[in-house]
């Protein structure tokens, strides 16, 4: 766990990047949707392109920052482990968004995802004090504010996809905690993860549906709101704890409802804005918590 000086020195220096990340994961949402939503593409054949754009996007950065030799020696970072984790999540998001709809896939995915690192990090030994457990439940109450009035009874497949997708990407954050090269990590795991999801066309070979349109969002996916996206976040988490991290990503299903209405011209309702005072006000109590937990 950081130290109350490192964390009172970090958290503003990385707090431009936190946002872009956090707004990539919201872009993802917004892509996913654009693409599946319509049947553009099929689940398979959006997870592969996601996958490989982005490994490729990645590889094309490594080679312009690096000499070739040292190009290729990061590419070996990053973990089998990671790589897992980034299938397993990638995976069963996109097949368990044909089974669900927007808002019980958010609720699914970040609810699980919170509950997954909340527990590993107390598990851990990390403690939260009044004005953190305060700040945290004020922030699931915004959460569940938002999306619960829009929910549809989910399917047992997508029930089952989105949680193990939740798990996935849970273990996937906590395993880039550690990260000192976050670049050259993230790269690693999508050049591992992407030849494994050539796979997943194996028992889909009849399903296979990839139009313009749906390629190139799963490109946009893969190439910007994931690997950039993924970068950016390795890059801050060894200046978050487990659970500020899992707090933060609260915020990503309503940063994904402002960019529906924006992109998809979905109404921005007061209900919307109601639930956004009440995440990020929540979020803002946890982290002044942290904050005056660190600074003892």
């Amino acid at each position: 766990m950081t130290d109350g000086s490192t964390m009172t020195m970090i958290v503003p220096r990385h707090a431009s990047l936190t946002v872009l990340a956090l707004i990539a994961f919201a872009a993802n949402s917004v892509l996913c949707r654009l693409a599946l939503g319509p049947l553009s593409i099929d689940a398979a054949s959006f997870t592969a392109v996601r996958l490989v754009s982005g490994a490729i996007t990645l590889v094309l950065i490594l080679a312009i920052r690096h000499r070739p030799g040292n190009a290729l020696s990061q590419l070996l970072a990053g973990s089998w482990r990671g790589a897992g984790f980034l299938w397993l999540y990638a995976a069963c998001f996109s097949f368990a968004y044909v089974q669900l709809d927007t808002a019980t896939g958010a609720l699914l995915l970040f609810g699980t995802v919170q509950l997954t690192m909340i527990i590993t990090s107390l598990l851990r030994g990390e403690r939260l004090t009044g004005l953190e457990w305060l700040g945290l439940w004020i922030a699931v109450g915004g959460f569940l504010y938002l999306i619960i009035p829009g929910l549809t009874a989910p399917t047992r497949l997508g029930f089952v996809l989105m949680v193990i997708s939740g798990i996935a990407w849970g273990f996937y954050t906590l395993n880039g905690r550690g990260s000192s090269q976050p670049l050259a990590d993230t790269a690693g795991n999508f050049v591992r993860a992407a030849p494994f999801a050539l796979l997943l066309y194996l028992p889909f070979t009849d399903a296979i549906l990839i139009t313009s349109s749906g390629f190139w969002l799963a490109v946009a996916s893969g190439s910007l709101a994931s690997g950039i996206g993924y970068a950016l976040w390795y890059s801050v988490l060894p200046a978050l704890s487990g659970v500020q991290a899992s707090v933060l990503q609260l915020s990503v299903p309503v940063l994904a409802a402002i960019g529906g209405a924006v992109v998809v011209l979905e109404p921005l309702t007061t209900h919307l804005l109601v639930a956004t005072g009440l995440l990020l006000g929540g979020i803002g109590v946890f982290l002044a918590g942290r904050a005056k937990q660190a600074a003892r």
